[in-house]
């Protein structure tokens, strides 16, 4: 990721996490007065959101530090750590909280209040949710076209989870306004706090859902996720395509945090290329494939006899 973009990740971020903190306050004070467990539901989904957004913060920040002695691939995979740690925690207070109310709410009834102020605080609340989702779909969109990819692809395979965070959330966050909003009118037309309790519930599942989602996605990254297959195909034709090149044997990429990308191949060099002409090949190739991909990070070459088959093929 290259600075530009670890900047629009951070701001992508602040601003959900702004805009989930207005909106937690908002909904808890409309809870309060309407006694509405969906809407004491979405308070907790827009806390655990504003918490959340603390947290891939401080991702961001713990993966930008250099590398050091004692961990000389850098910090790059605290991001992937950081940020299940945020998907536990919306695990665990938002869908935890939401379930429970909501089966409590069925089970032992409730009386609404003044469901006015919760319809004021919940459009409001779609519209602040709306910007912040446009600011992330907007720079998922350019990345997508960066890679010549669909959004959608991008958002399933992208090595920035925290971006991955503010859009799922944000999409939970817009479909739950909705079931909160259907739940108070149905509770009102029924004269059922069942209607209510179950829109909690229905909240919670979304939670839950998007939960599972990013801690799925951060534990393979954390654990070391190949780098995206177009991005593979790149560098191999990149190495492939190098005049000291005879052809590439093997080729491994790791994800080593969000953007970031640690390469290792086995080079079969030109047979003529020996002693400091190998040297010298090797360090051109190495500065050739980090001024194509910013993404790469290291770069580990091994000279290697043999020709490749990938290139025989």
């Amino acid at each position: 990721m290259s600075a530009d973009e670890g900047g629009e990740s951070v701001g992508t971020v602040v601003v959900a996490g702004a805009a989930n903190l207005l909106i937690a306050l908002a909904k808890l004070v409309a809870g309060l007065l309407s006694s509405s467990s969906a809407m004491l539901s979405e308070a907790a989904h827009s806390a655990a959101d504003t918490a959340t957004e603390v947290l891939l913060f401080t991702a961001i920040r713990q993966g930008e530090r250099p590398a050091d002695r004692r961990h000389p691939l850098g910090h790059g995979r605290a991001s992937y750590l950081w940020a299940i740690v945020a998907a536990c925690f919306t695990l665990v207070v938002g869908a935890g909280f939401s379930l429970t109310h909501g089966w409590q709410t069925i089970v032992h009834g409730e009386e609404l209040g003044d469901i006015l102020v919760s319809y004021i605080v919940l459009a409001v609340s779609f519209a602040i949710e709306s910007v912040s989702l446009w600011k992330g779909l907007s720079q998922l969109r350019g990345e997508a076209r960066r890679w010549q990819v669909s959004s959608r692809d991008l958002l399933a395979r992208t090595s920035d989870t925290m971006l991955k965070a503010v859009v799922l959330e944000d999409v939970a966050a817009l479909a739950g306004i909705a079931v909160a909003a259907l739940g108070l009118v149905l509770s009102q037309l029924t004269g059922s706090a069942a209607w209510d309790g179950a829109a909690s519930i229905v909240i919670g599942l979304l939670l839950l859902g998007v939960a599972l989602s990013l801690i799925r996605t951060n534990a393979s990254l954390l654990i070391g996720q190949a780098a995206p297959k177009i991005l593979e195909e790149e560098i191999l034709a990149e190495l492939n395509g190098q005049p000291e090149v005879e052809g590439v044997v093997d080729l491994v990429t790791v994800m080593m945090g969000p953007g970031q990308v640690m390469v290792a191949a086995k080079i079969d060099f030109m047979d003529e290329t020996t002693g400091e002409r190998l040297e010298l090949a090797s360090d051109q190739v190495e500065r050739r494939l980090t001024e194509r991909f910013p993404e790469i990070k290291q770069v580990f070459l091994d000279p290697t006899p043999g020709r490749s088959p990938a290139k025989e093929a």
